[in-house]
């Protein structure tokens, strides 16, 4: 790589989401920022294959974001040629009534991946600290509170422990968690929906809910900060990446992962003296056909 981003938007304690930078672009073109993307893309695949192989670690990617940010193009784009056996992705929605009748982290626990495996959550557990940080009301719905003043400032510290616990517990057991943020601003967001209302085969992604929460950039912004400086630990770190224009979010991201699986010191199989015998005596008989 020419240039390597994947040290730059990890999260440490001076991270100020006000001083977060939504436009940076490493000094690069377009042009160059794809064909950087193409060139990971086969590094990426040939990691993924190696992870699958090695068969003893997992590697969890938490991507959250504002709407609008590119979770979705960026799976798509980063991932495109990663073999699918080996990935899977998990987009979560509004808990189901099933999913209510756990606690908050059932759901997500039963969708980590399984040892040689990349596992991506499109949206995440931290949705339990930030939209129903916004909207306490919702969390009623677990039908374990009474009303919304139960929700203090001990209630949330409680939740940010369960998630450091839970994201502790899955690193001492063999896999790897890096969490990325898409940090769009308030102004590429509008243009962003306003491409949705005013292109016929992008409408079906706006919906009006979505102006209704752009009205709480500020309290978003703020929740978001809070969550990733609770969060963010050498196990499990957090990385806001700028993301107004969506080619360098893509190879920032990409940078991230590669670097992230080069770290886990991952091995193919190492075959013993009985099967390379095994494999001697299968080729011999396969040429003798």
């Amino acid at each position: 790589m020419d240039k390597d981003f994947s040290d730059d938007y990890k999260v440490d304690e001076k991270f100020s989401m006000k001083k977060s930078d939504t436009e940076y672009k490493g000094k690069l073109e377009k042009s160059d920022g794809k064909k950087m993307l193409d060139e990971e893309k086969e590094k990426l695949h040939a990691l993924q294959e190696k992870l699958y192989a090695d068969g003893s670690k997992s590697l969890l990617i938490v991507l959250q974001a504002m709407d609008a940010a590119g979770k979705d193009s960026l799976i798509e784009h980063v991932f495109g040629g990663v073999n699918p056996q080996g990935c899977d992705v998990h987009s979560f929605k509004t808990p189901s009534s099933k999913e209510y009748g756990h606690d908050f982290l059932w759901r997500h626990y039963i969708a980590l991946p399984e040892k040689g495996k990349i596992g991506i959550f499109n949206r995440s557990h931290y949705e339990s600290v930030l939209v129903c940080k916004v909207h306490p009301e919702y969390n009623l719905a677990e039908k374990v509170w009474d009303s919304v003043d139960d929700f203090d400032d001990q209630f949330w510290e409680n939740r940010y422990e369960s998630i450091r616990n839970f994201e502790k517990h899955l690193a001492e057991n063999g896999t790897t968690i890096i969490k990325i943020f898409l940090n769009v601003s308030q102004k590429e967001q509008k243009k962003r929906f306003l491409d949705r209302i005013n292109e016929t085969d992008k409408n079906w992604k706006f919906a009006a809910g979505d102006l209704t929460e752009r009205l709480l950039w500020p309290e978003y912004m703020e929740v978001y900060e809070k969550a990733i400086k609770e969060t963010s630990k050498d196990h499990a770190p957090w990385f806001v990446i700028p993301a107004d224009d969506k080619w360098f979010a893509r190879v920032a991201a990409i940078q991230i992962i590669i670097n992230t699986l080069e770290k886990m010191d991952l091995k193919f199989p190492v075959l013993s003296d009985a099967a390379f015998k095994g494999l001697a005596a299968a080729k011999e008989h396969l040429e003798k056909e």
